[in-house]
């Protein structure tokens, strides 16, 4: 089964911009849509951004235009540019399969604070 580990996490002020990887243990998933959620403290894990086998990408009202989700094949990898973070960003972000039926265990996740 495929393993998914998440990277690129850190702390940022406010304006600034992260770039989160997440990285599959089998080539496979490039016939997959892939997806990155959130978690942040006390709520429900939410869904950001989603970006399909052949590129389409969706996003969360919240990330258009400041997040921007991609992925490379050749290197089973999915990537979150993260530009104009803001405080509200913070939670631990995950990725995962997009559709609910396919998704494989959650991974760790990677932590991202944005404060002044």
């Amino acid at each position: 089964q495929v393993q998914l580990v998440e990277s690129g996490g850190g702390s940022v002020q406010p304006g600034g911009s992260l770039r989160l990887s997440c990285e599959a243990s089998r080539s496979s998933i490039s016939g997959n849509a892939m997806a990155w959620y959130r978690q942040a403290p006390g709520k429900q894990r939410e869904w950001v951004a989603s970006i399909s086998s052949s590129g389409v990408t969706l996003y969360t009202d919240s990330a258009k235009g400041r997040f921007t989700i991609s992925r490379d094949n050749a290197r089973s990898t999915v990537y979150l540019q993260m530009n104009s973070l803001k405080p509200e960003d913070t939670a631990v972000y995950y990725c995962n399969i997009a559709t609910p039926r396919d998704r494989v265990p959650w991974g760790q996740g990677t932590q991202i604070t944005v404060s002044s």
